[in-house]
């Protein structure tokens, strides 16, 4: 029988990257991620590969505006409250809180280094688990929001024993789809920003630093697209591969 970890608790997706993002109810899996996850980007032409995507690291206001995906278009609403799509107004707006020129992608555009995925940092879904975030909040001594660190699943496990790192190699029965477990997600300056407020805590990342070496939640490829949804079961799998390497 294949062992119950845990259940899927939130579901986040995030159109446009380095916006703020949406949080589903059910969402469905393909090849490349969540449908509408990273769908699209801002791109600073001067740099290459992944250095070319614009982020919240270099402007925080990206964090601001809040982007939906429906029926396979963006829609972005501003600070302002103004409901803009995926066009040139909508870049214009972006261009004024830089210094260097901005281009946008298409949408589903590829990613520039490796092209089965889009607007990702380094693999399809990123995962992180609510005993992590409790783990982080008993040292940290205040309350974390799990948007701080932009995954699109936070698992509610059955033991707080459980470390995400531990599923490395593993692959996940998450309702219709299978995820492989590939690496630790490295964590940057981005989670020191209040979703809400975008105010800075850079005691946050010391203590991501100190208590986990950086390493917040997993990414993970896709094995067998499907259909996610709140409270779907998180199943361990056999992994045949895995299992040959560790004989």
């Amino acid at each position: 029988m294949q062992p119950i970890i845990g259940e899927i608790r939130d579901i986040n997706r995030y159109p446009v990257k380095s916006f703020a993002g949406e949080a589903l109810e059910v969402c469905d899996i393909e090849p490349y991620g969540l449908v509408g996850d990273r769908f699209c980007a801002f791109y600073d032409e001067t740099k290459e590969g992944w250095s070319r995507f614009v982020t919240a690291r270099n402007i925080p206001g990206l964090l601001s505006y809040h982007a939906k995906f429906i029926d396979g278009a963006i829609e972005v609403t501003t600070p302002e409250g103004t409901v803009l799509g995926w066009d040139e107004r909508l870049l214009d707006e972006i261009q004024k809180l830089s210094k260097k020129p901005i281009t946008m992608s298409r949408l589903r555009d590829p990613h520039p280094q490796f092209p089965h995925l889009l607007s990702v940092d380094e693999a399809s879904v990123l995962i992180v688990t609510d005993a992590s975030l409790r783990r982080l909040e008993e040292v940290w001594g205040q309350p974390v929001d799990h948007r701080r660190f932009r995954g699109n699943f936070v698992v509610a496990v059955r033991d707080d024993s459980i470390f995400e790192g531990d599923w490395i190699g593993q692959r996940l029965g998450i309702g219709e789809a299978e995820l492989q477990i590939d690496s630790y997600c490295e964590r940057c300056v981005m989670i020191t920003m209040n979703p809400d407020n975008l105010d800075r805590d850079p005691s946050l990342l010391k203590k991501v630093h100190q208590n986990f070496s950086l390493r917040f939640g997993v990414y993970a490829s896709v094995v067998k697209p499907g259909r996610v949804q709140l409270g779907d079961q998180v199943k361990l799998l056999d992994n045949p591969e895995a299992d040959a390497l560790r004989a």
